[in-house]
């Protein structure tokens, strides 16, 4: 499989990929960078119910500032399909903030495919790649340092495909072995170039790995946040995660999918995250509190980072320090507690 290998550290009027004078990412000035991760619009053009999501996607953006947003598919839910991702592509774009999206499981199913929908979302503020036909939808965003026009962290953006038949693995597909030798390559050429120290990065795709599972039902871990769902991820686990880990640089993994989960838990190193629910209802969703999003702040050459979800009306949920929540401790050396 080929892939579109995106690197953004150019200046700024060169040309990246077919795609001209777009301003890299960086960290702010106090070092942080601040995303918000939206997941599960299933929007259709001209249903009433559908406004929520584009109503709270605003609202999000308003109140949290973010340097990017991203969206981890399942964008459309209706037909006609143009003007539905049109009209999440206006939205997305009139809120003046770098965005780039990863295709869901149901965005190809209503007449257009990946490469008509890709054109679409391709506004001014969106900082994906141009497409090349026949490639793969994988690319990497890198983040430049406050200071210099070094990468100091890496987003790796994935298509996590619809369904795939392999033998008895019948169901939802998994990321390929393919897009496992491509992670890997820009991994370690990232590692390379920052001295053989691994970049702090992260991951971004709609379908969760079989981890996110795993993780949950094993009892030396815990997780913070809704479960109302099982698990729906691939039955054949390709690698990624364990490749993820032994590359050493991704510190958080956030997938969208299931509606009715938005947990976190740590495994083996790596934030396993959902997003919340961040469509209308035009599809099942049973979390209290309504639609929002997962916020993410990231901090110049460190690993840890924090991590909220944002509701209607300024309501935060589950404020987490990555990996300071998860650590286990010592009881005996706490204070002493006074009654």
């Amino acid at each position: 499989m080929k892939h579109v290998v995106y690197i953004l550290f150019v200046f700024l009027t060169a040309t990246v990929c077919g795609q001209s004078q777009r301003l890299p990412l960086r960290f702010r000035a106090d070092g942080t960078f601040k995303i918000v991760q939206f997941s599960d619009l299933h929007y259709i053009h001209n249903n009433p119910h559908a406004q929520r999501a584009l109503i709270r996607m605003r609202e999000v953006v308003k109140a949290e500032q973010p340097d990017l947003v991203v969206v981890t598919g399942d964008m459309i839910f209706g037909e006609p399909a143009d003007q539905c991702m049109r009209d999440v592509a206006q939205c997305l774009d009139s809120l003046g903030v770098p965005f780039c999206t990863t295709f869901g499981n149901h965005d190809e199913e209503f007449g257009l495919g990946h490469d008509e929908l890709y054109a679409i979302l391709h506004t001014p503020n969106n900082v994906e790649p141009e497409h090349v036909a026949g490639t793969e939808y994988d690319y990497m965003l890198p983040i430049l340092g406050s200071r210099d026009d070094s990468t100091r962290a890496a987003l790796y953006c994935l298509d996590s495909h619809n369904k795939r038949h392999y033998g008895p693995f019948v169901g939802y597909a998994w990321l390929t072995k393919s897009q496992i030798r491509w992670y890997r390559t820009l991994s370690r050429s990232l590692t390379r170039q920052n001295g053989g120290r691994p970049v702090p990065s992260m991951a971004f795709f709609h379908i969760p790995l079989p981890e996110f599972e795993t993780a949950f039902c094993k009892r030396d871990t815990w997780a913070i946040g809704a479960r109302m769902e099982s698990v729906c991820c691939p039955r054949y686990n390709s690698g990624m995660f364990d490749a993820m880990r032994q590359e050493g640089d991704v510190v958080g993994i956030f997938c969208g999918h299931d509606h009715n989960n938005d947990y976190a838990v740590m495994w083996k190193g790596i934030l396993l995250a959902y997003c919340r629910y961040s469509g209308g209802n035009t599809v099942y969703n049973d979390l209290v509190g309504g639609n929002g999003a997962r916020v993410i702040v990231m901090h110049e050459g460190e690993r840890a980072f924090e991590t909220w979800i944002r509701l209607k009306n300024g309501t935060i949920r589950n404020p987490l320090r990555v990996p300071d929540n998860f650590a286990w401790s010592d009881p005996q050396k706490r204070p002493i507690e006074k009654d």
